[in-house]
């Protein structure tokens, strides 16, 4: 089941920033019009970006599947995508995504970028506007597994903030976390305190 976001709501959850090789980076909520971009994206992995991230190079994302992930639950889950405008079309670069375990404090995190992109500061975009949404929603720890043979992402992860320990699924996999800091409800106008004259 998806949920469509009001436009304030996109409004907050999107920004922009320039890298320091020019090309202007957005960041914004998936919607289910994102189809096809994140079809072209998923389909563009190559063999290693694919293992990484379904720990797998012979599993494929069905059409069905890529449609249930473009249908985001907002009232639980979260997924950003980095885009860019190529040829006066957007392209999806990359995406970090959240889904809300069922304790309702704990989320699961998954991340991609495009692998002409790596290493080039998306994945650190898209991954503190993810944690910086989840606080936001009231979650307090985002957990996640990687491959332990995947260190460049361990490191990223350690370099966030992330502890890293060995998973229950096998030692071929780390389990990666991070407490969250809560994010303070904004003052009301009518709560503020009053200022001395």
């Amino acid at each position: 089941m998806s949920s469509k976001p009001d436009d304030d709501y996109l409004a907050k959850l999107t920004s922009s920033y320039s890298p320091v090789y020019g090309q202007a980076i957005t960041i914004r909520p998936m919607q289910p019009e994102d189809l096809d971009i994140e079809t072209e994206f998923v389909e563009g992995w190559s063999a290693e970006t694919r293992y990484n991230r379904l720990f797998s190079t012979t599993v494929r994302t069905t059409p069905e599947r890529l449609k249930q992930i473009t249908r985001i639950d907002y009232t639980r889950d979260m997924a950003l995508i980095a885009t860019l405008m190529l040829e006066d079309r957007e392209v999806q670069i990359g995406v970090a995504r959240y889904v809300l375990r069922d304790d309702n404090k704990t989320c699961e995190f998954a991340l991609a970028v495009a692998d002409a992109w790596q290493h080039r500061g998306i994945g650190r975009a898209l991954m503190l506007n993810l944690i910086d949404s989840a606080a936001a929603a009231g979650i307090e720890t985002m957990v996640g597994d990687v491959l332990a043979s995947n260190t460049p992402m361990l490191h990223f992860m350690r370099s966030i903030g992330f502890a890293i320990e060995a998973a229950p699924d096998g030692p071929e996999i780390r389990r990666v976390s991070k407490r969250l800091t809560p994010v303070a409800a904004p003052i009301q106008e009518k709560d503020a305190p009053a200022q001395n004259p």
